[in-house]
């Protein structure tokens, strides 16, 4: 019997198969191309999907060549989420399917915006409402734009380039792959990285 080694499947390759999407309806798309079209299409009531693709996402932040696409995809399922319209799972409903590690992120996400928040109140002019992007008919345009933006708790709209100014102005950015396994280690006392056979 002879073995065919192929090539390890890529993060985004492993999402969209836990999603149960045909590969070839994303065409050429890169893995972070995958991840927004993933979260778009699965984070829906009643998806059959939600658990095995946030099983992989957490299989992916135990590599720490996969941390980065993993928790690019946790983010824009927070996005989504956070803007609460009925056609996407409450964010409540995603928190009951995640494994430890992508818990840890998500509670790390979720702070790391409220300060992006706090400051922009603090520092900014006035931020603006989401209504505009949740107007948006496009599905193409609402997957770009809602897995990009979030909507805060006060019905803002808050993006990257809100980001990247807090940071600018000193405010501390999201944490490395090190942090799942301080985290993990210190609120569950569980090995982030369990030995593999």
């Amino acid at each position: 019997m002879r073995f065919r080694w192929g090539r390890r499947p890529s993060p985004g390759a492993r999402l969209v198969r836990a999603a149960g999407i045909d590969r070839g309806s994303v065409g050429r798309a890169t893995d972070f191309e995958l991840a927004r079209e993933v979260a778009f299409r699965v984070m829906r009531p009643g998806s059959s999907a939600v658990v095995p693709t946030l099983s992989v996402a957490e299989e992916l932040l135990s590599d720490e060549s996969a941390y980065e696409f993993a928790m690019t995809f946790l983010e824009q399922v927070q996005n989504l989420v956070s803007h609460r319209l009925p056609t996407f799972l409450s964010s409540e409903e995603v928190v009951k399917s995640l494994g430890p590690r992508s818990a840890a992120w998500w509670t790390t996400l979720t702070d790391f915006w409220a300060a992006v928040e706090r400051w922009c109140v603090d520092n900014r002019a006035p931020l603006k409402s989401s209504e505009e992007i949740l107007a948006v008919e496009n599905a193409q345009l609402q997957a770009l734009l809602w897995t990009g933006n979030r909507t805060s708790p006060s019905g803002a709209k808050l993006g990257l380039a809100d980001a990247v100014r807090y940071e600018k102005a000193g405010g501390a950015g999201l944490p490395g792959f090190s942090h799942i396994a301080a985290a993990l280690s210190n609120h569950t006392g569980l090995n982030p990285f369990p030995p593999t056979n």
